[in-house]
């Protein structure tokens, strides 16, 4: 029995990286790190998520107005228009999709909780067109946010992230 003799230090293939962001030049520097996965700015992410709240709030005690005898939607309209910014600014920070959709989860845990059990056990929420349009209308707009986030058309400092895979 004949054996092979041992392994040279002949190179061996590397599979080529998929995030282009990643090819940059800071992986041929010695001793350069990759940017970890991390997210970049606590602080930011915090407010954004608090901003997520507050919007919850103040969408559904502006829903109900009235300009004269007309119903006008204010909060609801406020939530379709602020919300999906609100996620592609945490998807800048982190495109991770708990990240990036915590902002929604935050605007839809505000509206569920004060509008079915608001404050002293009043009703903020309805059952009426205005209501639904804030409920669905934020809740569509959130989610089109976060496709955007998760399809990889937001980029951040680091460029466009592929979470799909399927490169």
């Amino acid at each position: 029995m004949r054996r092979d003799p041992a392994p040279s230090n002949r190179a061996v293939p590397r599979p080529a990286l998929r995030n282009p962001a990643l090819s940059h030049s800071a992986l041929s520097e010695p001793g350069s790190q990759l940017p970890g996965p991390g997210l970049r700015s606590p602080g930011l992410f915090a407010l954004l998520v608090l901003d997520g709240l507050l919007l919850g709030a103040i969408g559904l005690a502006l829903t109900p107005m009235y300009a004269g005898a007309v119903p006008t939607p204010v909060g609801a309209l406020l939530s379709i228009a602020l919300l999906p910014w609100l996620v592609l600014r945490t998807g800048e920070l982190d495109a991770r999709p708990a990240v990036a959709g915590a902002p929604l989860l935050a605007w839809l845990l505000a509206v569920g909780v004060l509008g079915v059990g608001g404050p002293g056990g009043d009703v903020l929420l309805p059952a009426t067109w205005q209501s639904a349009l804030l409920v669905f209308g934020g809740l569509f707009a959130g989610l089109l946010a976060l496709r955007k986030v998760l399809m990889g058309e937001v980029a951040g400092e680091r460029g466009p992230t592929d979470v799909r895979g399927d490169d």
